[in-house]
């Protein structure tokens, strides 16, 4: 078992550093965009790492340089037309460099940039200017994190059957309901938190955010299950080591990319936030 130690160490500071962001963002939003397209962009680097594709700059230099774009993008009207001229090319490259790369390695970079970049970008819209943003920033990385350790602490005291062995031996029924309970109560507690101390000029919609809870900490577990078997499939068992006691940074992350589409359509359907 990892040395706690190291986890600590590392939660800490990312605490931390989440804070400077939050601090900051409010100051000049744009810092916000940066730091997801860079988030982004890293987490793309590491995933063409793993099949040995960050050296071939031909096609990991377009990938990340999407993925960074995207946060900006992802608002604006040119969002699709970048989009199309990323395809076209992605399709070239693989032409001019077809004795070095195949449609399999293509298609792998493709699919994880994209799936990355757009789930990352999430954040730029729901975190966009208003009000909320500390919130919706917080629900975005907590909720998912607080399914996984609620999945983890109740799957050790309780755990007996197991959800999908082939891919997490660790994980059980018992833990994906746990998880879901500490995700509720997380939402719930966030709620409280913001709409009693930071933002009390507007009312907060607490169904929203149990029915956030209740769907987050399922989509969390798809997203943390997928990735596991892309990494078992690759015979890896982290993506990176840049957060000692954790792996990279989309072995954090990987779950988050799933779970903050969720959050933007549950408060487009069913607004967090509202004025009083």
């Amino acid at each position: 078992m990892k040395s706690l130690k190291p986890r600590l160490l590392t939660a800490g500071i990312g605490i931390a550093f989440i804070i400077v962001v939050l601090i900051t963002s409010e100051i000049w939003h744009p810092f916000f965009n940066i730091m997801v397209g860079l988030a982004s962009a890293f987490m793309v680097g590491e995933y063409l790492n793993v099949k040995n594709l960050l050296k071939k700059f031909y096609i990991s230099l377009p990938c990340m340089l999407f993925s960074f774009a995207v946060s900006f993008l992802i608002t604006t009207k040119y969002l699709y037309l970048f989009i199309a001229v990323f395809m076209v090319v992605a399709f070239a490259v693989m032409i001019i460099n077809h004795t070095e790369i195949n449609f399999s390695d293509l298609s792998y970079a493709l699919t994880g940039t994209l799936l990355i970049s757009f789930g990352m970008s999430s954040l730029s819209v729901i975190c966009s200017d208003g009000p909320g943003f500390e919130l919706y920033l917080i629900s975005a990385l907590a909720l998912p994190w607080m399914a996984d350790a609620g999945g983890f602490f109740i799957g050790i005291g309780f755990g007996r059957h197991k959800l999908c062995p082939k891919i997490s031996p660790k994980k059980t029924f018992e833990g994906a309901v746990g998880g879901i309970i500490f995700c509720v109560a997380a939402a719930v507690l966030i709620g409280l938190i913001f709409q009693c101390l930071i933002l009390t000029d507007v009312k907060i919609n607490f169904w929203a955010l149990i029915l956030l809870g209740a769907v987050d900490a399922p989509v969390s577990i798809l997203g943390d299950l997928s990735f596991s078997l892309l990494k078992r499939n690759l015979g890896i068992k982290d993506y990176g080591s840049i957060f000692p006691g954790h792996g990279g940074m989309l072995d954090r992350f990987d779950s988050i990319i799933f779970t903050v589409p969720v959050l933007l359509a549950v408060n487009q359907f069913l607004p967090i936030i509202t004025q009083v």
